[in-house]
């Protein structure tokens, strides 16, 4: 049973950010601050990356671990909610299978694919590790 009234839960759920999310904003500072210029959410692009790096062929996604069901066992941020699970449970089985497909077009298009997970932000110097070799191979 859900914890708070329709209205908290509508309140609380409308609060969710699709783009310009702390993590995000992490990743593009960090992007930013290595000298890296890129473009943001490109509608033309399947999935709308959170960041194009176009003469690369790069893009960089950056993922909610509880919205896109990161699979590392260690992450804390991964859970099933407690209620309602006949809701969430195909929901959030759907965003792992639309990432997968995003993922797989992009690849066929050319596109090399980052993925940037929430809990992998708070590890700055790891991360520009990350970063640096995915964008200088």
């Amino acid at each position: 049973m859900d914890t708070l009234t329709p209205q908290e839960r509508s309140e609380r759920m409308g609060r969710v950010r699709s783009a310009d999310t702390r993590p995000e904003m992490v990743v593009r500072r960090l992007v930013h601050g290595m000298g890296y210029r890129y473009r943001l959410h490109r509608k033309d692009l399947p999935g709308k990356p959170d960041l194009v790096l176009p003469g690369r062929r790069k893009v960089i996604f950056v993922h909610g671990c509880f919205w896109h069901r990161h699979g590392d066992p260690e992450c804390r941020l991964t859970r099933w909610p407690k209620s309602r699970l006949d809701f969430w449970v195909p929901k959030l089985t759907a965003n792992e299978e639309r990432d997968a497909k995003v993922e797989a077009l992009l690849g066929e298009f050319g596109w090399d694919v980052m993925i940037v997970w929430e809990c992998q932000v708070r590890d700055t110097e790891a991360l520009k590790r990350r970063i640096s070799e995915f964008l200088d191979p």
